[in-house]
């Protein structure tokens, strides 16, 4: 196998790809919170992570690539504050959370297809890890946890060089965590979220520490343990996971490992898509989501084209132009593959 060199972010500089297991490569990617349709930006990340299998695949690596699907525990505010996402979209839809989840996911698998994303080895539910999830928890409550009236959280200082992929570590940083009355240190977050005195939520669970959720965090770093081991070789996501949620990630990686490792030996993330008309907010209402797109009269490829155009670590800003000129190259290139002999 000829070398690649990687991107991580965990180190900010470029380094050979040596694969935990030799002639494999073994990848977990952040997918979506099945609460809303995924706007194009959100597909930018998966547009990312399917190119890298690809390019690990071509290198001659055998690829096991993982995405989850989080149906429960991600909050309103990615720092660990407001509401869970996906009851509060139940709530305001007056339906089931499972029904929420259910229709939201097949949404998100059609723009997967549509953009000519490979399927991963697996796709992962986080309410079908929830058993896992609690006895991770518990193997690290004892040393590396605390319980509040709200729930068990993550005491930071427990693990070496917390924050260290964001690189954040300023008052202003961690201004952005979430102030709940006892927390020891700002950056702290939680693992188990008690349901409060009073309240019933659609996805609740028992657990030692109350009947209630998962924290986000907890979920990923269960699935991708489980489902790849712990160390393995890629984490990928978008880069706003870069400062909050893989940094969570890492601390539990490490007090679960008892090691200083961070679960994954690299960790890559790409940059937003940036639209200034502002319709990439789904609070906006209507926004850009890959069926606008072909509503408009567009290939879907047309849109993979244009996050090719640009490197995965640099913003990509979207107009309809410069779709446009993507989907005026994507048919030229076409026309051009059509004209081949033998085709």
């Amino acid at each position: 196998m000829s070398d690649l060199k990687l991107f991580n972010s965990l180190t900010r500089q470029l380094e050979p790809f040596q694969p935990v297991h030799p002639g494999e490569a073994r990848v977990y990617s952040c997918g979506p919170t099945v609460y809303n349709y995924p706007h194009i930006g959100n597909m930018r990340a998966y547009v990312f992570a399917d190119t890298l299998g690809r390019v690990l695949s071509y290198k001659g690596y055998k690829l096991t690539h993982i995405i989850n699907i989080t149906d429960v525990g991600h909050l309103t505010d990615d720092a660990d504050a407001g509401e869970d996402k996906m009851e509060k979209m139940a709530a305001e839809k007056a339906q089931s959370i499972w029904d929420i989840a259910r229709h939201y996911t097949e949404a998100y698998w059609a723009d997967i297809k549509a953009l000519n994303i490979r399927q991963p080895a697996k796709w992962s539910i986080a309410t079908d890890y929830v058993p896992q999830m609690i006895e991770f928890a518990k193997s690290i409550a004892d040393k590396h946890c605390y319980e509040l009236e709200s729930g068990l959280y993550f005491d930071t200082s427990t693990v070496a060089n917390y924050g260290s992929l964001a690189r954040a570590q300023t008052d202003e940083g961690e201004g952005r965590i979430e102030a709940v009355e006892g927390k020891r240190h700002a950056a702290d977050f939680a693992i188990w979220r008690k349901t409060p005195e009073g309240e019933k939520r659609q996805m609740e669970w028992d657990s030692p520490w109350g009947r209630g959720a998962p924290g986000w965090h907890l979920e990923c770093s269960v699935m991708s343990g489980d489902l790849l081991g712990f160390p393995f070789d890629i984490h990928t996501g978008g880069i706003d996971h870069r400062e909050i949620h893989h940094p969570n990630e890492i601390a539990q990686n490490q007090a679960f490992c008892h090691s200083d490792h961070s679960g994954a030996r690299m960790w890559m993330h790409n940059n937003f898509l940036i639209e200034r008309s502002g319709k990439m907010s789904k609070s906006a209402g209507e926004f850009l989501r890959v069926q606008l797109l072909i509503d408009k009269g567009f290939h879907p490829l047309a849109y993979r084209l244009m996050c090719l155009q640009a490197h995965y670590r640099s913003e990509l800003e979207f107009s309809w132009e410069g779709l446009q000129a993507a989907f005026t190259r994507l048919k030229r290139m076409v026309m051009a593959g059509a004209a081949l002999p033998g085709t």
